[in-house]
């Protein structure tokens, strides 16, 4: 995989229904590294993560992906969702080849890469499934798998565990740092839960209610922090959020 690229957001608006929104961002994400945007309710931590992606235009502000103004979707960026958007009509293998079709690979390498990525995210025997017939868990793995196989150089990733049984998620947790190891980009990961954040970021931007500007940006310490660490992290994260609606 190619290296992570940069992300810049500068004096960032975004706005619904003629209220703001993202209100004034400023915010850098480090190539190769995992950024994970935490906060309230709609701070609008998912219309960020769609602008980054090219799938929203801001009113105003910049957003640069390695230098360049982000006007619309590129194959550089990919974009894993919440709910699977797997297409239910095509397989295990095939869902993960259309990355592969669209990011330029020949079809004659298509199905051997795209073996390969379901074998990284432990579903090898489940290539002629189709969506319907996996659990949610291995419905993410597909996702993942697809999301990474075209070679992004950023991936969105919109709280895609969120909807997981607490056994599921950790394990889901551990296996998108193995890959990201394996096949290192940059990630923006949105989420609610402090505590994935601590697990998964190498820095956790904390926005504020809808409308107010960055909140806190916190350092966590590699390789992924201790339970203690992590206490005193979370500490931070809370109080730059005055306690209000994250849940543990």
């Amino acid at each position: 995989m190619t290296a992570g690229m940069s992300l810049t957001v500068s004096d960032l608006v975004l706005s619904y229904g003629g209220a703001p929104v993202v209100n004034r961002l400023d915010l850098t994400v480090r190539p190769g590294e995992i950024m994970v945007l935490t906060g309230p309710s709609g701070c609008g931590k998912s219309t960020v993560l769609r602008a980054l992606a090219g799938l929203l235009r801001q009113d105003s502000g910049q957003i640069l992906a390695d230098g360049d103004p982000v006007t619309t979707t590129s194959r550089d960026r990919a974009m894993v969702f919440q709910d699977s958007a797997l297409l239910p009509w095509r397989t295990v293998r095939s869902n993960v080849e259309l990355a592969l079709k669209l990011a330029g690979l020949p079809r004659a390498g298509r199905r051997a890469e795209a073996l390969r990525w379901i074998a990284d995210v432990g579903l090898t025997g489940f290539e002629d499934y189709l969506p319907k017939s996996l659990s949610g868990g291995m419905r993410q793995r597909v996702q993942l798998a697809r999301g990474l196989a075209g070679n992004p150089r950023a991936v969105m990733m919109d709280e895609p565990f969120g909807a997981l049984d607490a056994q599921t998620r950790t394990s889901m947790q551990r296996l998108l740092i193995e890959t990201w190891r394996t096949h290192p980009t940059t990630i923006v990961f949105v989420t609610h839960d402090v505590d994935e954040a601590l697990r998964l970021g190498d820095r956790v931007a904390v926005l504020g209610r809808a409308g107010q500007p960055l909140r806190a940006l916190v350092d966590v310490p590699t390789p992924r922090s201790p339970d203690s660490e992590r206490t005193a992290l979370r500490a931070e994260i809370l109080a730059a959020l005055d306690n209000t609606e994250l849940i543990s």
